[in-house]
């Protein structure tokens, strides 16, 4: 479940993703694995990533050629290892993964997200829209595109209009300025006991620290 729990004795564990991100597209199954259990509680915080300033910009056409050209030999090289390595990982889980034509911006899904957070359980339209922008069903720039996806999952949209240009909009530039004082730079990101983790190899770390922090409080130490 996405609702956070508000039980005292939970451990909190605290992960960050972008939905643009497919190294967190492919870490979400076993966040929810942690989120389920019986000792946690997942603070689910969306984090929108800077690539530009670390990838360059780019934008495909039709061809696959890039309308921008400002991408580095290097940049390039990095980016195309990056969705080979994830496709690699996709093919293990079954999962779709086309490499996106240009770089989004999240920030409305995200917002959307947070949206549904307030008042319901986002756990559906979560997973629904990391699997429809990474099989390009799904522009997550689109206002009309996402409103649809909420109404199809049962999910009411009145108010999220507004939202987005005001109450939404202040709370995700804050979330995003909170993210980064606390250290986070890229998705999927996890904080647990003000500890940092980057990165889906560090899921079983996670639950290890878990397991450990579990058996000292039965031992009551």
């Amino acid at each position: 479940m996405l609702k956070n729990r508000l039980v005292v004795s939970l451990q909190t564990v605290v992960h960050y993703f972008d939905y643009k991100s497919p190294y967190a597209y492919l870490a979400q199954e076993g966040t929810f694995n942690i989120a389920k259990r019986d000792d946690v509680k997942m603070v689910w915080v969306p984090y929108g990533l800077k690539i530009g300033k670390y990838l360059g910009e780019a934008a495909l056409d039709d061809a696959g050629e890039d309308m921008i050209k400002t991408r580095n030999d290097h940049q390039w090289r990095r980016v195309r290892y990056s969705y080979m390595d994830c496709r690699r990982e996709a093919n293990k889980k079954g999962l779709t993964l086309l490499g996106p034509k240009k770089i989004f911006d999240s920030s409305l899904s995200h917002m959307a997200f947070l949206f549904l957070l307030k008042n319901a359980n986002p756990e559906r339209f979560h997973r629904s829209i990391f699997k429809q922008f990474w099989e390009r069903k799904l522009n997550i720039e689109s206002y009309e595109e996402i409103t649809k996806l909420m109404l199809e999952l049962g999910y009411k949209t009145e108010g999220f209009e507004s939202y987005v240009k005001s109450e939404g909009k202040k709370k995700y530039l804050k979330i995003q300025a909170e993210a980064e004082r606390e250290g986070i730079f890229g998705v999927p990101s996890w904080r647990i006991n003000g500890e940092l983790f980057w990165g889906a190899e560090h899921l079983d770390s996670i639950n290890e620290i878990l397991d450990t922090i579990e058996l000292s409080r039965k031992r009551g130490t």
